[in-house]
């Protein structure tokens, strides 16, 4: 008997006991559908992780390189402009689309100011909006205007006010000289556990400082390149040749490495939980098995009459698998579309989506057609063994 006959045979022999085929593919529904919201929202958190690690939209990447100076009273900045001529010069050899020195990334730097004729060194706080957590005792606060504006005006302590005024109303006015750069004092500040001395607009001092010095290197690299590998190599040569090489390190934290040991772990979390889900498959097959070997005991007399007009014990073994996988091959395409849908759904309450790919359909499908073979083939054997002399009987 032909494939195609055997297709159709086995097609009308599930439709003929519908009731009972729904009931048994419904588990396979139910343990593919879950395995696949599962997987499809494991996805879904790996992709988000590992945002970071992904090209911008033109398709470049970038990374950071840091500065540590041996001397922790040092304001001195360990990059400069020769730093970025050195790298500028294997720019090609980096793959680098340019490098840009970050003058301050986390809302503070340490810098030497000069206030009321005197050198001191300072920590400053760089505003990106007006702070709502500095306590003004005198003058008024820097303003979202004056922050746009890039006006050169700044905060000062109680402790620096008094420290070179006689009061905090007389430094209203007066100025502080921070980094070759003069800022007009308008407010003094109630130290927040003495941890800034100075608070300026982080535009301000950034267009100030031209990006000339910092303690942060920006790479952009091409697409494509390997951004670890070519970091390191830049690394290695600052700590050789770098401005600052002897009095601090350059160092570089790999990110990529780190996020992707990451998404290592949480790929083994997704599997291992859609292994747990896929219990219910085993499950499933176990019913499969059940009704394929009723299907054997009450179809006997048709057995009989196809080995009678000459059928082969082969056919019908094929007959009686492919029901079997047939059946759980529905019940794949169905769970995977449900599954689909459910994490869909799911993720509109998520910070993030649902990956739906190619390899899950594979999988759906695969997984199902495997549990129909291996829950399928001793029925099938059953039925192929059936003796035509014995049903004659």
């Amino acid at each position: 008997m032909k494939i195609t006959e055997l297709f159709f045979t086995a097609l009308r022999s599930l439709l003929t006991n519908r009731r009972r085929s729904i009931l048994t593919v419904l588990g396979i529904v139910i343990g593919i559908a879950s395995v696949i919201t599962i997987i499809s929202l494991g996805k879904g958190v790996e992709k988000a992780t590992l945002k970071n690690l992904q090209a911008s939209s033109s398709g470049k990447q970038s990374t950071v390189v840091d500065y540590y100076a041996d001397d922790l009273n040092s304001t001195a900045s360990g990059f400069e402009a020769s730093d970025l001529a050195l790298i500028n010069a294997s720019q090609t050899s980096f793959g680098l689309v340019k490098a840009d020195i970050v003058s301050d990334n986390d809302g503070s730097a340490e810098s030497e100011a000069s206030i009321n004729g005197a050198d001191q060194n300072v920590t400053v706080k760089l505003l990106k909006h007006p702070s709502s957590d500095l306590e003004i005792l005198s003058g008024h606060n820097i303003s979202q205007n004056n922050i746009m504006l890039a006006d050169p005006v700044a905060l000062i302590s109680k402790k620096l006010a008094t420290s070179f005024y006689s009061s905090v109303n007389q430094a209203l006015n007066t100025s502080v000289t921070i980094n070759g750069i003069s800022y007009q004092v308008i407010g003094v500040f109630k130290e927040d556990m003495g941890l800034d001395d100075v608070a300026i607009s982080k535009t301000t001092y950034e267009r100030s400082n031209n990006g000339e010095a910092g303690n942060k290197l920006k790479l952009t690299f091409n697409r494509g390149e390997n951004v670890s590998k070519q970091t390191k190599k830049i690394v290695s040569l600052l700590n050789k040749q770098g401005s600052h090489h002897l009095q601090g390190s350059y160092e570089h934290m790999d990110m990529g490495a780190i996020l992707k040991g990451v998404g290592s772990v949480i790929n083994g979390l997704t599997y291992f939980i859609s292994a747990i889900a896929g219990i219910s498959l085993f499950i499933a097959g176990i019913g499969v098995m059940n009704m394929m070997y009723i299907s054997v005991s009450e179809r006997t007399q048709e057995i009989g009459i196809r080995l009678a007009i000459g059928a082969s014990p082969k056919s019908i073994l094929l007959q009686f698998l492919l029901e079997a996988v047939l059946l759980t091959g529905m019940g794949g395409v169905l769970g995977f579309g449900i599954g689909c849908g459910l994490a869909w759904l799911i993720s509109l309450f998520l910070p993030f989506r649902a990956v739906v790919g190619l390899e899950s359909f594979i999988l759906a499908f695969g997984v199902s057609a495997i549990v129909g073979i291996v829950f399928g083939i001793f029925p099938a054997r059953q039925a192929s063994k059936k003796n035509l002399i014995d049903i004659l009987k």
